[in-house]
Formats: structure tokens, sequence, C-alpha cells
């Protein structure tokens, strides 16, 4: 799904990712943690396509160069970015963005686009799945709403657009528990053996209700392999991460 090999990436002249490798299979959640300024957001916007970056090494996805992409090709080929801070579309409606935005990509694959009635059904289910009222769908993207409203509007795009590998910039960040435990069911339902999921997190606590497969460690080093959760947890893997002693 995703090949990321010695990874280099420069930010107005100062190198923040020294060397990133990290491999994803279809199916699996990957967890990218990491102290502030060790470069998890750099890897997330990276991957969806920001341009102000100096960029070495490589990026595969899906037999693909995905540096050769622009970020309107990597959405609608199935990559998917949920922003650390969603932005506001005044005027735009929420229900008529989602529609936009799914026919948009179905329509890149050659398939029908959803009439207003097919998509209405469609997006009440998810909306069922998150617990989340339907009058969400009447009010314009993001505007007015709370930052635990921004965050569930976001994994709802996401239910929506079934894409086929999601990266999650700290999408737990600023949410109580109970908002947590919303991001994290809708998040979970979109596992499945064909998608990959990438979780940028600065806490553990995410974790708690997402259990990854693996989890890469970024410091201000150059980064190591990934380690799986199950060593991640143990304090044998917390002890390599301190140390800084995991290759």
């Amino acid at each position: 799904m995703l090949k990321i090999e010695n990874l280099k990436v420069k930010v107005d002249g100062k190198e923040i990712l020294k060397g990133i490798n990290l491999f994803v299979k279809p199916g699996e959640v990957h967890a990218i943690m990491g102290p502030n300024g060790s470069g998890k957001s750099t890897l997330a916007n990276v991957l969806a396509g920001r341009d102000n970056y100096v960029i070495e090494g490589s990026i595969d996805f899906e037999g693909r160069n995905l540096l050769d992409l622009t970020p309107e090709d990597r959405a609608a080929r199935g990559l998917f970015l949920a922003f650390q801070d969603p932005i506001e579309i005044a005027g735009v409606n929420n229900m008529y963005f989602l529609r936009t935005a799914l026919n948009s990509i179905r329509k890149y694959h050659g398939k029908s686009e959803l009439d207003a009635f097919d998509f209405l059904e469609f997006v009440q289910a998810k909306t069922k799945l998150l617990d989340i009222k339907e009058n969400i769908l009447e009010r314009n993207v993001n505007e007015g709403f709370s930052g635990g409203e921004k965050k569930r509007n976001e994994i709802l795009q996401m239910l929506v657009l079934e894409p086929k590998l999601a990266i999650l910039d700290e999408t737990d960040s600023g949410l109580d528990i109970d908002a947590l435990q919303t991001v994290a069911k809708g998040i979970n339902a979109l596992r499945h053996k064909d998608r990959s999921i990438v979780l940028v997190t600065h806490y553990q606590r995410l974790l708690n209700y997402i259990e990854p497969d693996f989890v890469l460690f970024l410091t201000d080093k150059k980064s190591k392999k990934s380690l799986s959760y199950q060593l991640f947890i143990e304090p044998k893997g917390q002890h390599l991460i301190k140390n800084d002693q995991w290759k």
C-alpha cells in the first residue's frame, strides 16, 4: 500500500525528517509517535502533497510514485488526510460538500454519481454509526463548530469517502473522553483488509481505543524500524525507545 524509503525533508533550510522508513501493508494500522518537533505532522503533510518542502527519498503508493501526483490525484486515488486543525469553509453546506467530494472520486474511477436521495440514505447511515445528530449535515463545513465537532465531522468525511489510505494528523488532540471515543469508533469502523490507516498522535491514550499493528517513534535522530504494538507497550519496548536502541 505505502512504502517510504529514506525520506528526508527540509523546511526553510532546516532538516526535519532525517531518513524515515515505513512500510504499510493493506489492512494495517500504524501509529506515528514522538515529541513535538520530531516531524510527525511534516510526514502527514508530505503524504498529502504540501509543496513547500525540499524532499529526498521515495514514497510509493500502490505502485505509483506519490511525489509525482498532485494533491487532487492523491485524494482521487484514495488518500485522505484528517487535519490537526480542520478548516472552516464558510457558506458551503456540509451535505453538498460531502456529496460533491464523493461524486468527484466516483467520477474519477468511472462510476456513476449518487443522486441526492441515494446519497442522503448513504450519509445518514454514517451519522448513525458515529452517533452524530443529522443536523450537522445542514450546517456549513466546520463553521461555528467546537473542536470536538470538527474532529467528528472529519471522521464523518472519512467514512463517506472510504479512502484506501487514511492519514490522521493528531485527530485526538483537544478531545474530551466522549469525543475521543466517538472518533475512535469511526476509525475502527474504517478498518478493512483492503484499507490502511496511519495515526499521527502525541498521546498514547488514543491507542487505548485503536490498537495499531505497529508504532514508529520519531526522535530528532534518524528513525529506526517500526515496533510491533505488543513490544511497544512492554517495558522492554519503552526501554528501547527511551535509550534510542531499537534498529
